[in-house]
């Protein structure tokens, strides 16, 4: 299978809630937006995309008109301290304060208005355990 395009699509009750946090907050432009899809994509990088379909649109499977849970978007970033302090700026929910974890992840976890979780990111070298675990070509330096 030749993949041409991969993006999430989650499931939100207000997607118009959904879709002004991440123009605003996480430097995303609407590509397509409608009252039950929006269709995000990146300022600075168009190969990064996030779309938002409302849970009771008549595309949506019955089974499936369910509000996403259970699920983080990672952003890899440069700079998570910039951006903490704007997210904390900005009054954004900050689920896990802005830290250094041994697995090695420089990160802090937000929300939008939907409670999709997001993680803010930036590889820093694990802990000698954790090194032991990464495959070489992905260790972080």
């Amino acid at each position: 299978m030749k993949t041409t395009s991969y993006y999430p699509v989650l499931l939100v009750a207000d997607v118009a809630a959904s879709s002004a946090f991440f123009e605003a907050h996480f430097g995303f432009k609407s590509l397509f937006a409608s009252d039950w899809y929006v269709h995000l994509q990146s300022l600075e990088d168009e190969s990064v995309n996030l779309a938002f379909v409302g849970i009771d649109h008549e595309t949506v499977p019955p089974e499936g008109r369910k509000p996403v849970s259970g699920l983080i978007l990672n952003f890899e970033v440069e700079d998570p301290d910039a951006i903490y302090s704007g997210a904390q700026a900005a009054g954004l929910p900050i689920l896990r304060s802005l830290r250094d974890e041994p697995f090695g992840q420089r990160h802090f976890i937000t929300a939008d208005p939907n409670g999709v979780m997001i993680d803010v990111i930036k590889p820093i070298p694990p802990s000698a355990e954790y090194a032991a675990q990464y495959a070489d070509e992905a260790l972080p330096n």
